[in-house]
């Protein structure tokens, strides 16, 4: 199953006042694994920024001045995206300024380019009456989240979909009964993709003959004969 996680930032909060995306950010999980493929884009929203999303993001409109508009590279983005199931935090929101900025280009709003799962809704369903921004999910999951002094849309689509996969994969620590959250200290760990890869020994030709002698031993001394063998023995048949 191949899902995109998706967020984005704008020049403000209403879509239907003209507030347009200035940043796309997703990050691909095939078969809940995070992959190495992602889409990130700038966006020249061609109009100002309110204070209070400037607040927020950070982005200027000086600095998006030369990034191309939605249309120049919307073309990548759709196919990035398509036939995928979305993952957003507070879809809604989101979903309301891609079908605008979809339809100022003449292309089929998102529902119609993939499906759409609203990751607010799967936590608040499971932690009803709770906070469930990205913030307070990443406390609850453990999700470090210490490189976000401001949002942005390919760092927070990262940590939303490390904390989805956490939210939807069921208990992620042992609970002990004492009515703590079961997630509680647990601590999310992650491999270097570049760590070299396990040794693997492989018993040599003395020890599978030690081996196989122990089993024959085994099965001539006990009254129901050797477990292992028996368990071997309809491989050996299949083979």
């Amino acid at each position: 199953m191949r899902q995109v996680v998706l967020d984005t930032e704008t020049t403000g909060l209403e879509a239907d006042q003209g507030h347009r995306v200035i940043e796309l950010g997703c990050v691909e999980v095939i078969d809940r694994r995070v992959t190495r493929k992602h889409y990130h884009q700038y966006v020249n929203p061609e109009r100002d920024i309110d204070d209070g999303a400037l607040e927020v993001h950070g982005i200027t409109r000086q600095f998006l001045s030369e990034k191309p508009v939605f249309g120049d590279s919307v073309e990548a983005f759709v196919n990035f995206i398509s036939g995928s199931e979305l993952v957003i935090h507070n879809a809604a929101f989101d979903i309301e300024f891609l079908n605008l900025e979809l339809k100022l280009v003449g292309r089929r709003p998102i529902e119609e380019i993939c499906s759409v799962v609203d990751s607010l809704e799967v936590a608040r369903r499971k932690h009803p009456g709770q906070r469930n921004s990205l913030d307070a999910l990443c406390k609850r999951y453990s999700v470090d989240n210490t490189q976000r002094e401001l949002h942005g849309a390919l760092l927070d689509a990262e940590i939303l979909a490390e904390v989805y996969l956490l939210l939807t994969g069921g208990q992620v620590a042992l609970a002990l009964g004492d009515g703590t959250d079961a997630n509680a200290g647990s601590e999310v760990r992650r491999l270097s993709a570049e760590r070299p890869r396990l040794r693997v020994i492989h018993a040599s030709d003395d020890e599978l003959q030690s081996h196989a002698a122990r089993l024959v031993a085994l099965e001539t001394s006990s009254d129901d004969g050797c477990a292992w063998t028996m368990l071997d023995a309809p491989r050996e048949a299949q083979s």
